[in-house]
């Protein structure tokens, strides 16, 4: 299965570099059905590769002034604030047991494992409906931008996914950024995001750094397979397909946890 788990952490670098967002979602179950990695530590995992491999391809958009430094504050400091609240003071206050109703009893690890599998559907939805139009920027949109940065910070916090099929959109509708831009600026605030989130909470588990940087290395050999892929291949048109995956994906993880 560990074969497979590599071969999923280079498709999340590809996705990552292609369409600048869509391969966190897929780091949490990797981790857990394929590495056998518990679900609480599987979040702080996704928050490391995901964050390393988001910096790595940032660089190459820097290089080309894609990145848009004021944007990234406005969208990724309410993240940040989310992000470190929720890695301190919410995730280690979900109990062991979240509901138990006679012999059906969803503990803490399925509760995340059901979140994050509603967070791959919502994901699907946006990547299959695949369309930003682009709208006038002001104080409005900016505090709707904060607002959904918040969101994904908590997101981020809870299941250890960058946000990026909420971010893009996000940057380009109400924040009025060009798609290739808002890909760049995404990779910068995930890489920030994720990154804050790991080292805010690293002391409070057992980390098996071997695997862990194995797992980062591969992915960011994805995410420069993806970059060099980008310039050859349209992302927006593989996005839709990625969505369906995606969304298998979810509906798998959702029938597993519940029936299996």
């Amino acid at each position: 299965m560990e074969i497979i788990g590599y071969a999923a952490a280079v498709l999340i670098g590809v996705s990552l570099g292609l369409i600048g967002g869509g391969g966190s979602i897929l780091t949490v179950p990797v981790l857990v059905y394929l590495f056998g990695v518990d679900v609480f530590l599987a979040t702080e995992y996704s928050l490391f590769i995901v964050g390393v491999s988001s910096l790595v391809g940032s660089m190459s958009y820097f290089k080309k002034g894609l990145v848009d430094f004021k944007m990234a504050l406005i969208f990724g400091i309410p993240s940040v604030v989310s992000i470190f609240l929720t890695r301190i003071y919410l995730l280690p206050f979900i109990p062991e047991e979240v509901i138990k109703i006679q012999n059906f009893t969803i503990t803490r690890d399925i509760f995340l494992l059901l979140i994050f599998a509603g967070l791959m559907i919502l994901a699907s939805y946006k990547m299959i409906k695949s369309n930003v139009s682009e709208r006038t920027t002001d104080k409005n949109n900016a505090l709707l931008a904060a607002g959904q940065g918040s969101i994904v910070g908590i997101l981020t916090g809870l299941v250890g996914a960058g946000g990026g099929f909420m971010i893009i959109p996000a940057l380009v509708n109400l924040l009025k950024i060009p798609m290739k831009m808002a890909i760049g600026t995404s990779l910068v605030i995930i890489s920030i995001n994720s990154l804050i989130g790991f080292f805010s909470s690293v002391n409070h588990v057992k980390i098996e750094w071997k695997l862990l940087i194995s797992i980062a290395t591969i992915a960011i050999a994805g995410i420069i397979i993806g970059l060099q892929l980008s310039k050859k291949v349209d992302g927006k048109k593989l996005k839709p397909a990625f969505g369906w995956f995606i969304l298998i994906m979810g509906i798998y993880i959702i029938t597993k946890e519940i029936f299996f």
